[in-house]
Protein backbone atom coordinates (compact mmCIF):
# COMPACT_ATOMS: atom_id res chain seq x y z
CA UNK A 1 0.00 0.00 0.00
CA UNK A 2 2.20 2.87 1.21
CA UNK A 3 1.65 6.45 2.30
CA UNK A 4 2.58 9.74 0.65
CA UNK A 5 3.44 13.02 2.36
CA UNK A 6 3.48 16.31 0.42
CA UNK A 7 5.10 19.51 1.68
CA UNK A 8 5.11 22.99 0.17
CA UNK A 9 6.85 26.00 1.71
CA UNK A 10 7.82 29.45 0.46
CA UNK A 11 10.92 30.91 2.09
CA UNK A 12 10.99 34.69 1.82
CA UNK A 13 14.72 34.60 1.09
CA UNK A 14 16.65 34.42 -2.19
CA UNK A 15 17.38 31.03 -3.74
CA UNK A 16 21.16 31.17 -3.13
CA UNK A 17 20.73 31.82 0.60
CA UNK A 18 18.11 29.08 1.00
CA UNK A 19 20.20 26.46 -0.80
CA UNK A 20 23.33 27.41 1.18
CA UNK A 21 21.37 27.03 4.44
CA UNK A 22 19.93 23.70 3.31
CA UNK A 23 23.38 22.31 2.53
CA UNK A 24 24.62 23.35 6.01
CA UNK A 25 21.44 22.39 7.89
CA UNK A 26 22.65 19.11 9.44
CA UNK A 27 23.96 18.09 11.86
CA UNK A 28 22.27 20.67 14.03
CA UNK A 29 21.47 20.80 17.77
CA UNK A 30 17.84 21.64 16.86
CA UNK A 31 17.41 18.09 15.45
CA UNK A 32 19.32 15.48 17.40
CA UNK A 33 18.03 12.65 15.18
CA UNK A 34 20.53 13.55 12.44
CA UNK A 35 23.93 12.47 13.77
CA UNK A 36 26.14 13.20 10.76
CA UNK A 37 26.14 14.01 7.06
CA UNK A 38 29.05 13.05 4.83
CA UNK A 39 29.62 14.10 1.23
CA UNK A 40 30.41 10.95 -0.75
CA UNK A 41 30.72 12.57 -4.17
CA UNK A 42 30.69 16.08 -5.58
CA UNK A 43 31.28 17.11 -9.17
CA UNK A 44 30.44 19.92 -11.56
CA UNK A 45 29.33 19.33 -15.12
CA UNK A 46 31.51 21.78 -17.05
CA UNK A 47 29.06 22.09 -19.93
CA UNK A 48 25.95 22.88 -17.84
CA UNK A 49 27.47 24.14 -14.56
CA UNK A 50 25.21 21.76 -12.61
CA UNK A 51 26.74 20.63 -9.33
CA UNK A 52 25.97 17.02 -8.39
CA UNK A 53 26.32 15.88 -4.78
CA UNK A 54 25.78 12.55 -3.10
CA UNK A 55 25.56 12.64 0.68
CA UNK A 56 24.93 9.99 3.32
CA UNK A 57 23.13 10.97 6.50
CA UNK A 58 23.37 8.87 9.65
CA UNK A 59 20.22 9.22 11.75
CA UNK A 60 19.06 7.76 15.02
CA UNK A 61 16.63 4.85 14.78
CA UNK A 62 13.33 6.50 15.67
CA UNK A 63 11.11 3.41 15.60
CA UNK A 64 9.53 3.31 19.08
CA UNK A 65 10.56 0.43 21.34
CA UNK A 66 6.98 -0.89 21.50
CA UNK A 67 6.86 -1.25 17.71
CA UNK A 68 10.33 -2.81 17.69
CA UNK A 69 9.16 -5.43 20.23
CA UNK A 70 5.91 -6.10 18.34
CA UNK A 71 7.77 -6.51 15.08
CA UNK A 72 10.42 -8.68 16.68
CA UNK A 73 7.66 -11.01 17.88
CA UNK A 74 6.10 -11.07 14.41
CA UNK A 75 9.49 -11.64 12.81
CA UNK A 76 10.16 -14.59 15.16
CA UNK A 77 6.82 -16.09 14.18
CA UNK A 78 7.73 -15.69 10.51
CA UNK A 79 11.22 -17.23 11.03
CA UNK A 80 13.08 -14.13 9.92
CA UNK A 81 15.96 -12.32 11.59
CA UNK A 82 14.99 -10.51 14.80
CA UNK A 83 17.82 -8.00 14.81
CA UNK A 84 16.62 -5.96 11.83
CA UNK A 85 14.87 -3.26 13.93
CA UNK A 86 17.44 -3.18 16.71
CA UNK A 87 19.97 -1.13 14.77
CA UNK A 88 20.85 2.12 16.61
CA UNK A 89 21.20 4.17 13.41
CA UNK A 90 19.78 4.27 9.93
CA UNK A 91 21.41 5.59 6.76
CA UNK A 92 19.82 7.86 4.17
CA UNK A 93 21.32 8.63 0.79
CA UNK A 94 20.66 12.02 -0.79
CA UNK A 95 21.52 13.05 -4.34
CA UNK A 96 21.17 16.65 -5.46
CA UNK A 97 21.57 18.60 -8.69
CA UNK A 98 22.16 22.32 -8.15
CA UNK A 99 21.60 24.51 -11.20
CA UNK A 100 22.63 28.10 -10.37
CA UNK A 101 21.79 29.32 -13.86
CA UNK A 102 18.15 28.20 -13.68
CA UNK A 103 18.01 28.80 -9.91
CA UNK A 104 16.76 25.38 -8.89
CA UNK A 105 18.01 22.36 -7.02
CA UNK A 106 16.45 18.91 -7.38
CA UNK A 107 16.95 16.40 -4.57
CA UNK A 108 16.24 12.67 -4.36
CA UNK A 109 16.75 10.71 -1.19
CA UNK A 110 16.04 7.21 0.01
CA UNK A 111 16.68 5.00 3.00
CA UNK A 112 19.56 2.53 2.74
CA UNK A 113 18.55 0.64 5.91
CA UNK A 114 15.76 -1.97 6.02
CA UNK A 115 15.44 -2.03 2.23
CA UNK A 116 14.10 -5.60 2.29
CA UNK A 117 11.18 -4.48 4.51
CA UNK A 118 10.61 -0.80 3.76
CA UNK A 119 10.97 1.75 1.02
CA UNK A 120 11.33 5.42 1.89
CA UNK A 121 11.86 7.88 -0.96
CA UNK A 122 11.65 11.65 -1.16
CA UNK A 123 11.82 13.97 -4.13
CA UNK A 124 12.27 17.67 -3.45
CA UNK A 125 12.97 20.85 -5.32
CA UNK A 126 14.06 24.32 -4.34
CA UNK A 127 13.28 26.90 -7.01
CA UNK A 128 12.80 30.59 -7.49
CA UNK A 129 9.25 31.51 -6.51
CA UNK A 130 6.85 32.45 -9.29
CA UNK A 131 5.22 34.86 -6.83
CA UNK A 132 8.40 36.80 -6.10
CA UNK A 133 11.85 36.15 -7.68
CA UNK A 134 13.52 37.02 -4.35
CA UNK A 135 11.72 34.16 -2.61
CA UNK A 136 12.33 30.43 -2.82
CA UNK A 137 9.75 27.68 -3.14
CA UNK A 138 10.33 24.28 -1.57
CA UNK A 139 8.25 21.34 -2.75
CA UNK A 140 8.66 17.81 -1.40
CA UNK A 141 6.90 14.50 -1.90
CA UNK A 142 7.81 11.57 0.30
CA UNK A 143 6.57 8.01 -0.01
CA UNK A 144 6.91 5.17 2.46
CA UNK A 145 5.79 1.61 1.99
CA UNK A 146 6.42 -1.27 4.33
CA UNK A 147 6.25 -4.97 3.52
CA UNK A 148 6.95 -8.15 5.37
CA UNK A 149 5.31 -7.16 8.68
CA UNK A 150 1.84 -8.55 7.95
CA UNK A 151 -0.93 -6.72 9.78
CA UNK A 152 1.65 -4.33 11.28
CA UNK A 153 2.48 -2.83 7.87
CA UNK A 154 -0.37 -0.34 8.21
CA UNK A 155 0.60 0.63 11.78
CA UNK A 156 4.22 1.17 10.77
CA UNK A 157 3.23 3.17 7.70
CA UNK A 158 0.98 5.38 9.85
CA UNK A 159 3.84 5.96 12.30
CA UNK A 160 6.21 6.65 9.42
CA UNK A 161 3.89 9.16 7.74
CA UNK A 162 3.36 10.99 11.04
CA UNK A 163 7.11 11.04 11.63
CA UNK A 164 7.74 12.28 8.06
CA UNK A 165 5.19 15.11 8.43
CA UNK A 166 6.63 16.15 11.79
CA UNK A 167 10.17 15.88 10.43
CA UNK A 168 9.31 18.04 7.42
CA UNK A 169 7.76 20.71 9.67
CA UNK A 170 10.79 20.57 11.97
CA UNK A 171 13.08 20.91 8.94
CA UNK A 172 11.15 23.97 7.78
CA UNK A 173 11.41 25.56 11.26
CA UNK A 174 15.16 24.86 11.34
CA UNK A 175 15.59 26.38 7.88
CA UNK A 176 13.63 29.49 8.90
CA UNK A 177 15.77 29.87 12.03
CA UNK A 178 19.04 29.39 10.11
CA UNK A 179 17.98 31.84 7.43
CA UNK A 180 16.95 34.43 10.00
CA UNK A 181 20.29 34.01 11.87
CA UNK A 182 22.36 34.21 8.68
CA UNK A 183 20.39 36.70 6.62
CA UNK A 184 18.22 38.71 8.98
CA UNK A 185 14.46 39.20 8.70
CA UNK A 186 12.62 37.70 5.70
CA UNK A 187 12.19 39.86 2.60
CA UNK A 188 9.00 41.87 2.39
CA UNK A 189 6.38 41.25 -0.27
Amino acid sequence: MGVTVDVHQVYKYPFEQVVASFLRKYPNPMDKNVISVKIMEEKRDESTGIIYRKRIAICQNVVPEILRKSLSTLVILCWKKVSILKVPNIQLEEESWLNHQERNMAIRSHCLTWTQYASMKEESVFRESMENPNWTEFIQRGRISITGAGFLNCILETFASTFLRQGAQKGIRIMEMLLKEQCGAPLAE
